[in-house]
């Protein structure tokens, strides 16, 4: 693969390029800056195709990686070598000055590591093609992973919630109970209450009955008796006149 496969790359903050490289002269540069400003915003990797070269970009964290190709190099190899400059500009500048940094202000400093990255990538494009395949691999993995994960915590949340509810349906439960248990002893106070009052009334009433009786009994002897005083006194008068 020749040199001029990877002919132009850059680094920008917002539409602002911050680092650059290329060894080649042509109106790749003006029009790498003009597909910059006009990237989609939902999109983090986005290549154009045109005149026989590819302009490859790759969004990251506020950052633009760029790298202009000829369309034979293909998107797997440029997108490797974006993946290749955003890994090390971010460990250099991660957090750092290139948040604040001038138009083209770090070129003197990672201008030469964009130009390293480029001739890598140009003499091994096999071992960098591969390379990315497996990055790819394993961040699919971790992402299913993730999202695995994701699920557990998800369901453990889930049962989290059906176990509070289970408590809180428990203590419910609980409560009815006690509630309950207080309202039978309620109302077997209440029907004891009512029985002793039925009995108390009955008991009340059989007294009646029975003291009724013997004043009668009293009442029917003493007339009796006044009965018999009144025919003995009779039969004395009677002897008495004889």
């Amino acid at each position: 693969m020749g040199q001029e496969s990877l002919i132009y790359s850059f680094v920008a903050r917002g539409t602002v390029i911050v680092a650059e490289h290329t060894d080649f002269g042509g109106n790749f540069v003006e029009v790498a800056l003009q597909c910059l400003q006009r990237l989609p915003a939902t999109n983090t990797k986005f290549t154009y195709n045109t005149d026989g070269h590819t302009f490859n970009y790759l969004t990251h964290d506020g950052f633009t990686y760029c790298v202009v190709a000829v369309e034979s190099v293909g998107r797997q190899l440029a997108m490797a070598f974006l993946e290749r400059i955003k890994e090390d500009f971010t460990k250099r500048y991660g957090g750092g000055k290139a948040t604040t940094a001038a138009a083209k202000s770090l070129n003197k400093e990672f201008g030469p590591k964009l130009k390293e990255h480029m001739q890598y990538c140009v003499e091994h494009p096999e071992e960098v093609s591969k390379l990315a395949k497996v990055k790819a691999q394993v961040s699919e993995v971790q992402e299913v992973m993730r999202a695995n994960i994701d699920q557990v915590l998800d369901r453990q949340v889930k049962i989290d919630v059906l176990v509070g509810q289970t408590e809180d349906l428990r203590n419910q439960a609980g409560v009815f109970r006690r509630q309950g248990d207080q309202l039978r002893r309620k109302m077997w106070y209440q029907n004891m209450k009512i029985k002793l009052i039925v009995l108390s009334i009955l008991i009340v009433f059989i007294l009646i009955i029975v003291l009724s009786g013997k004043i009668a009994k009293n009442w029917v002897r003493g007339w009796k008796m006044n009965n018999v005083r009144h025919a003995l006194a009779q039969w004395q008068i009677s002897i008495s006149a004889c």
